[in-house]
This record gives C-alpha cells, sequence and structure tokens, in this order.
C-alpha cells in the first residue's frame, strides 16, 4: 500500500502535453511564422551564418554592397538606387533563407514549449527513510523511490517496483487507450508526464534531471539542435565547394575584364556590385538556403507520425533501408489465432459442430475462444445462449489435459489438441475416424492450429485456427519490394508454420524460431552484404538487434533496455509503424535530391540572363545570347537577383511538406525527378526574370 502522509495530492489542474502536441500544425501557423520573423534577424549573427557557407557569402556580399550603397549616396552617384536595389534583395535572400530554417526549427520549438511545460509544473511525493516529502520532479535523481496514485502524474522515468496500475499516456503519444503499468516483465517501464488513472504504483526512477525521456523529447522537437546527417554534411561540403570555385571565378572577372577594356579602348568595367549580383545567381543559393529546412521538416514528419527520432542520421537511414526485418505476431498478422474454418467429420453437419464448438467456447475469453463464439454467429446466427439455468459446469483449458469444454444436459463437449481429445473419444468408448488425422495434418501443415471437438465418445469435426494476415500487408510489400527493399519476417513458430504464413503475406523470406542471437546474426549478414537494416521491437530481448540494426524502431511500451538501445521510438507502439518510416526517410532523400536538382538547373538558366547583361558593354557580341530580350544590363541583373531571393521563399511549402512519395523503383523516381525538376528548374528562371524585368520597368526601377 502507499506510504500515508499528510502531504496534498497533486494539483488536478496540471497541464498535461495536448493530445495533439506531437501532432501536425498548419504549415502557416501563424505564431510559428511570428516568431520565425523574429529568429530570421537573429540568425544574421555571422557566428550563426558561418553553419551555412553558401548563405554566409550572401551575407557578406550584402555588407560589402551596404557599404557600397553607403558611399554612392554620399557621393550623390547616378547608380545609388541601383545599388540599393541590389543590397535590399541580397539581404531578402539571406533573411528568406533563414526564414526557411526558422519556419521549420519553429514548428518543432512549439512542440517543445508545450513539452516543457508539463516538465517543469509537475511535483513529485518522494519516499526517504520512511517519510514522504513532496518536491518539484527537477529535483529527482536515479534511484528515488516515488509513490504515484489515481489521478497524479507520473514525475520521471522510472520503473515500476510494486503495484499495478493503468496509465493514460495519452500525454506522450495523443491515443487515450490506457495501459497497464505493474511491477516485473515487460511492462513494468513508465515514463514521466503520463498520469495514472486508477489503483497506485511505486516507482524506482532511472534517469537523473535532463537525461529523461521528456528532456530527449524536448531536446528532439526542437529542430536547432538537431545533428547534420552525413549526406546533409557532404552535400554542404559539395556547394561549398561550389561556391568557392564560382567566387575565384567571379573575383578573376574583373582583372580580365579590365585588361579587355584597356587593350581595345572601348567598353566598362562591371563594377562591384554587379559582380557580387552575378557570384549571388551564380552560387546554389536555392539549396543552400532550404538544405537545413529540408532535413529539420523530415524530422517533424517523423514526429508527426508520433515517432521519437533520435538523430536525423535514424530519418536519412531509414529512406536508405534495403532490408526491412519485421515481427509476425501484431505486426504481420494481428497478433492472435483466429478460427476462420469448422470442418465436419463425415455424417456430422456443420451446422452440428459449430453450435458444440460454440457450447464449449461460452466460458473460454481468450481471443481464440472468442473467435470460435464470432465466426458460429457469422456462419450460422448462433448466438451465445444463457446456460447457467442448464446446470452447466465450464472445463477451464489446463496444460495437463490441453482441453477446455463444457458439461450440460448429459452432454460433455470438448474441443483442444488432437492426441487430447481423441483419448477423451477413447475413454468414452469412441474411435477416432481416420479422416480426422488426414484433416489434422493438412491444417498443420498450411500453419494453422486444428482444435478437435467431441461430444462424449463421439468425434464431431475440427475447428481451423491460424494467423490472420492484416488485410492489406501484401499490397504494402508488394510496394516495398518495388521500392527494392527485401523484407524478412521473424518469428518463433516452427518453419512449417512460418513457411504459410510468410507465403500468405508475401514476405521474401522468414527466419523461424529466431531467437535474440539469430536475430543478431541475421542483421550481420545483411549488413556484411552493404545493405542497410531496419527492425522493431519491445522487449529486453530484442535490444542487442536494435543496437545493432541501422534503424531500431523501439515500442514505447516496451522496456526501457529496448527504447536505450533503438534509434527511434514509436509512442504509439505500433509495430507496422516502421513502414511509414521508411517511407517518411525516402521522402526526406527526395525531397532533398529534387530541391538540389531544381537549384542546379535553376543556375544554368540565370546564366542566360546576367551574364550577357554583365558583359556585353565589354564584349559587344554576348548579347546575340540574350534571347530573354532583357531591356537593360541593369534591369536583367536586378531581375536575376530578384528572382534568385523570391525563388527561395516559393520552395518553402515545398522544403517543408516534402515532394510527394510514391512507392517506385529508384530508376523511376530519378526519371521523375529529373523531368519535373531537372527540366523544370531550366525553364522556371526564362518566364520569371522576363516578367520581373518587365515590372521593373513599368515601375521606372532599373
Amino acid at each position: 500500500m502507499p506510504v500515508a502522509t499528510e502531504q496534498q495530492p497533486i494539483a488536478e489542474d496540471v497541464t498535461l502535453i495536448p493530445k495533439k502536441a506531437l501532432r501536425a500544425r498548419p504549415l502557416f501557423d501563424p505564431p510559428i511564422v511570428k516568431r520565425a520573423l523574429g529568429d530570421s534577424f537573429r540568425k544574421l549573427a555571422p557566428r550563426l551564418m558561418l553553419n551555412n557557407p553558401v548563405m554566409f557569402v550572401v551575407e557578406v556580399g550584402a555588407v560589402i554592397t551596404s557599404v557600397l550603397f553607403a558611399r554612392d549616396l554620399a557621393l550623390a552617384a547616378p547608380i545609388a538606387g541601383f545599388t540599393f536595389q541590389i543590397t535590399l534583395w541580397l539581404w531578402f535572400t539571406v533573411l528568406f533563407a533563414n526564414f526557411a530554417e526558422a519556419m521549420a526549427e519553429g514548428r518543432g520549438k512549439a512542440q517543445a514549449d508545450a513539452l516543457r511545460k508539463t516538465k517543469t509544473e509537475t511535483t513529485a511525493r518522494r519516499v526517504m527513510g520512511g517519510r514522504m516529502e513532496t518536491v518539484a520532479a527537477t529535483q529527482l535523481r536515479s534511484g528515488d523511490i516515488v509513490i504515484i496514485e489515481q489521478g497524479e502524474i507520473i514525475p520521471g522515468d522510472g520503473d515500476v517496483i510494486e503495484g499495478i496500475a493503468s496509465v493514460d499516456e495519452s500525454a506522450i503519444t495523443g491515443e487515450s487507450a490506457p495501459v497497464i503499468r505493474e511491477s516485473g516483465g515487460d511492462r513494468s517501464a513508465v515514463t514521466g508526464g503520463t498520469r495514472v488513472l486508477s489503483d497506485w504504483i511505486r516507482v524506482k526512477i532511472t534517469s537523473n534531471p535532463g537525461e529523461t525521456f521528456l528532456d530527449r523529447m524536448i531536446a528532439l522537437v526542437e529542430g536547432a539542435q538537431r545533428q547534420k546527417t552525413p549526406n546533409e554534411i557532404a552535400l554542404n561540403i559539395v556547394i561549398a565547394g561550389l561556391t568557392l570555385i564560382f567566387l575565384f571565378a567571379v573575383v578573376t572577372l574583373q582583372p580580365f575584364a579590365a585588361y579587355s577594356v584597356a587593350s581595345s579602348g572601348s567598353g566598362a568595367v562591371p563594377s562591384v556590385t554587379v559582380l557580387i549580383s552575378l557570384l549571388v545567381c551564380l552560387i546554389p543559393t536555392t539549396i543552400g538556403g532550404l538544405l537545413s529546412a529540408i532535413g529539420i521538416a523530415g524530422m517533424d514528419r517523423v514526429m508527426q507520425h508520433n515517432v521519437l527520432a533520435m538523430s536525423g542520421k535514424a530519418v536519412e537511414a531509414a529512406g536508405d533501408v534495403n532490408t526491412l526485418l519485421l515481427d509476425k505476431t501484431g505486426t504481420i498478422t494481428l497478433g492472435n489465432r483466429q478460427a476462420v474454418e469448422f470442418i465436419p467429420l463425415a455424417h456430422v453437419e456443420e451446422h452440428e459442430l459449430a453450435d458444440a464448438a460454440q457450447l464449449s467456447s461460452l466460458a473460454d475469453e481468450t481471443p481464440e475462444g472468442r473467435s470460435i463464439v464470432v465466426l458460429a454467429k457469422q456462419k450460422f446466427n448462433i448466438r451465445g445462449r444463457e446456460v447457467m439455468e442448464h446446470e452447466a459446469r465450464f472445463i477451464p483449458f489446463t496444460a495437463q489435459t490441453r482441453m477446455s469444454g463444457v458439461d450440460l444436459d448429459g452432454r460433455r463437449i470438448r474441443k483442444g489438441a488432437t492426441e487430447s481429445v481423441a483419448q477423451f473419444v477413447h475413454e468414452h468408448g469412441g474411435a477416432v475416424p481416420p479422416e480426422l488425422v488426414g484433416i489434422t495434418d493438412r491444417i498443420s501443415r498450411s500453419g494453422g492450429t486444428p482444435l478437435v471437438v467431441a461430444d462424449r465418445g463421439r468425434a464431431l469435426g475440427v475447428v481451423h485456427l491460424k494467423d490472420v494476415v492484416k488485410g492489406g500487408m501484401r499490397e504494402r510489400f508488394h510496394q516495398l519490394r518495388a521500392m527494392g527493399i527485401r523484407t524478412i519476417m521473424i518469428t518463433g513458430d516452427n518453419p512449417l508454420t512460418a513457411a504459410a504464413i510468410a507465403a500468405e503475406a508475401g514476405v521474401d523470406d522468414f527466419l523461424a524460431q529466431a531467437t535474440p542471437k539469430d536475430k543478431m546474426d541475421l542483421i550481420k549478414r545483411e549488413q556484411a552484404g552493404g545493405r542497410l537494416v531496419a527492425m522493431t521491437g519491445d522487449g529486453t530481448n530484442d535490444a542487442p538487434a536494435l543496437a545493432q540494426a541501422d534503424v531500431g524502431l523501439a515500442m514505447n511500451t516496451g522496456t526501457m533496455a529496448a527504447k536505450e538501445a533503438g534509434n527511434m521510438v514509436d509512442l504509439d507502439s505500433n509495430p507496422t509503424k516502421l513502414i511509414e518510416v521508411v517511407a517518411i526517410g525516402k521522402q526526406l532523400l527526395m525531397t532533398r535530391g529534387a530541391l538540389t536538382t531544381f537549384s542546379i538547373a535553376n543556375d544554368v538558366a540565370k546564366y542566360f540572363a546576367i551574364l550577357p547583361a554583365m558583359f556585353t558593354a565589354t564584349y559587344p557580341a554576348l548579347a546575340t545570347l540574350n534571347i530573354m530580350g532583357l531591356r537593360t544590363p541593369q534591369s536583367a541583373v536586378l531581375a536575376s537577383v530578384i528572382f534568385n531571393a523570391l525563388i527561395i521563399i516559393a520552395l518553402v511549402p515545398l522544403a517543408l511538406r516534402g515532394v510527394k512519395y510514391r512507392p517506385t523503383s529508384a530508376a523511376a523516381m530519378l526519371r521523375r525527378n529529373l523531368l519535373i525538376y531537372g527540366l523544370g528548374g531550366v525553364i522556371a528562371p526564362f518566364p520569371g526574370i522576363w516578367l520581373i524585368d518587365r515590372l521593373l520597368g513599368l515601375l521606372n526601377l532599373a
């Protein structure tokens, strides 16, 4: 029992995490937009901008043109207006890139605020030396013992060491169904921020401040604390290298132009402002401005599916997965065997068999027993009956008898294992027909479980129990196969049963009678072949395999060992979520690839706008490249810079939502991306820059 105390219980108005805290928010939620606008300016600090080399170069260019504008303004130079407009749009380019990143981070920060509020407002009743004291949850240390009663909030991560309680985890998962937590076994772990609905539990805290599951959630949903993934770092290096190459190229242009003008005695050398504009249009500013936002948004999309990824690397690895390990029970099948067929013996009506099977199952509360009652009702409209008035005596299943049943009105009905029921029939003077063995063998070979039904010395037939494959699983596995992902079913069943279920579900392979070592060995073999492996698990025995897998999705209802070993935690504890996580990972990679393709293709088109405009005065022959017919060199340069800035803000929704993903082969995805984002990236700037050029003319701005 709980230790008696005079302390007041935790206040009933303690704010829990809203059930929708981790759900999808509107893309441009006003509070998030307001916060992002402020963050866009705060991110202008050079210390922060250095994290994005491309945009840092643009910011340096904006600072230089700002100085040049101040000089031109002081000297009343005719080009002061042009310099001002270039400067303004260069700053807009940096701010738009910052806004994209701040929007992605802002969605996580809004979630983190709700989580942090729960953490700071919770108190705990700690047992110290036989007495109880009320302390803030933030003061708890690993090893502390706390008591939580009905209606109170669990103040920290821990293990139940005494008692049993129903716990509402909707504060974390958003799901309303309560779960049972009790001492011992795989259901002893509790999470801070959840609420006890009934009874009481004594919990031993297993984490220190800053190390709790809630703390990790806060850190993970705050995009600012996200570590860049290896692929993202590699792409950053590539675009930084391109930036350096174009920087050196642009720096050398002015001496060459000056030499050409001096040699020919005509023409003009491009100004520093124009050269900076050229540099900004040449370097991959589009992907440079959106790259960080794409990664943060990918983490956010995983969070919207109630999955906590311990790192961006885990999400990205999910997109590269080649092999998917899936538990049979609860993932591929419904988790419990179901009655699917009544098979009567000769001279026995199926209705009679169904009636006897249902009578023997009325007191059977197992999922199998309930399914027999339901199947009899569905097939023959045989409804459950009130049998107590017949002085019925129900016989429960035991490991010794391997049968269950009912005695009523002189009947003795039994259902159970073939050998046990056959012996029961013989004991009552009956004989088992040879056809019974053939039926039971056929069911066993198909991966099912036969339950023989008899009434005293008369065998009636067999109930076929089988693991029911979840609807749509074969189609989902077909989609995964099209994506180049190999699926392997993990089960403790014998190879015969495993093979039958694997064939029905449509998986590529299976591992039967699997032990923790077998799982580890399988993962290592796959990885040795150069493949990335993903798997789910919830028990302590799954922890080694979860740690070995490239993507280990642990169930939130599982043990702390499993959650610590995995690099993702599914708050809904739905094993099939792994398939969705893989799709999200692929969407992240697709979005990054698509926008990189668009950015590079986009830059190619901008060359035709800005290069002729810059050097026509120096090299008149370049005028033939002005295929868009842009009005003046100044308007061409300004239109290109404006388009370069606007395209970043136009692509923010796509970066945050992600490119729509369709399960298909890598080759098909590549063709589609090249067509839409490659060809589209080449075409889009031409009408865009042309329209801006004409608009500048109408407004007399250039």
